[in-house]
């Protein structure tokens, strides 16, 4: 049981068009660290956390913002600022993995496999295939599968809902080439690789998208992933080198498609690595960690011990 006059601050919610999912992530977060014998205030974030921050003055930031300004090395620059200890990474490894293209480039030359891709104007993306199908069209600096769209085959034309006027993320779009197959995810807390889990999408969701990963019964998780031992290992083996190639501190969660089909490739691809997982009732960090031994509780104060400044 840790000191009771430790004050942990929960930044939750946010500016980003995750803030529904941040605050599910806080509210978990900041009970499970109240279970565990610290003082906690819970922070919903705007404009003026600074102020905020300065008026608790706690000993540690408990970061479970999710999205634009919260885990893009936006807030984690601030925290730097006032001097304040915080958990997860630091703000160049935050913003490298929030914009996928340039995260790619870097997991890239450290040996990690990505699919290959360019980001281009969204108007550009709505006139014509960029690429030939089938391909994905996702924002490069957004998470959660917020604005992701499959392109298959048999579509004649981009989606048109790239021109839309209600359209708020951003002018640019990544093109990716789409990997078939199955959908496996690892976390790392520290310098372990946790066990890997493969995603299914509950029935009548065409992928894992944002539903399927916060709506309860949105997705079945396979843990441990039905995976030949040499395959579990190199996808554990690809998520610790993708955290050390980005500089990731704390827990991070690597996302793959492996391409296992008769008549597929063979190829295991890294479409991402998230410095701030998801802290949910339905995420998947808390089940990995519980899978390794480690309670949710046990989970929440290992990553405050972990917190620092520098990182």
């Amino acid at each position: 049981m840790p000191d009771k006059q430790i004050h942990v601050a929960v930044l939750m919610g946010g500016l980003s068009s995750e803030r529904e999912v941040s605050l599910r992530s806080g509210a978990a977060c900041a009970g499970a660290l109240e279970a565990q014998g610290y003082r906690v205030s819970r922070i919903d974030v705007d404009r003026n956390v600074v102020v905020r921050l300065a008026e608790l003055k706690p000993d540690v930031c408990f970061n479970a913002l999710h999205g634009r300004y919260g885990e893009d090395g936006c807030i984690q620059g601030v925290l730097e600022t006032l001097g304040i200890p915080y958990t997860h990474s630091g703000v160049l490894a935050s913003a490298l993995a929030m914009h996928k293209e340039r995260a790619k480039a870097v997991l890239a030359a450290a040996g990690v496999p990505v699919a290959e891709s360019r980001v281009i104007s969204r108007a550009e993306a709505a006139r014509a295939h960029a690429m030939p199908p089938p391909y994905v069209i996702k924002p490069p600096t957004e998470g959660s599968s917020v604005g992701v769209y499959i392109v298959r085959e048999d579509q004649a034309h981009p989606p048109q809902e790239l021109t839309s006027a209600e359209w708020t993320l951003g002018e640019e779009v990544m093109v990716e080439r789409y990997i078939p197959g199955r959908e496996l995810t690892c976390a790392v807390m520290g310098e372990e690789a946790l066990g890997v889990i493969e995603i299914r999408p509950a029935e009548g969701l065409a992928f894992y998208d944002y539903d399927a990963k916060y709506a309860p019964g949105g997705s079945i998780h396979v843990l441990p992933a039905p995976l030949k031992p040499n395959v579990y290992q190199l996808v554990q083996k690809l998520s610790l080198a993708a955290h050390r190639a980005l500089g990731c501190r704390g827990v991070s969660r690597s996302d793959f498609r492996f391409d296992d089909r008769p008549e597929g490739t063979g190829e295991m691809i890294c479409l991402e690595v998230n410095t701030q997982p998801g802290m949910t009732s339905t995420s998947l960090v808390p089940e990995l960690a519980a899978y390794s031994g480690r309670s949710f509780g046990e989970l929440v104060r290992w990553i405050v011990e972990d917190a620092s400044c520098d990182r």
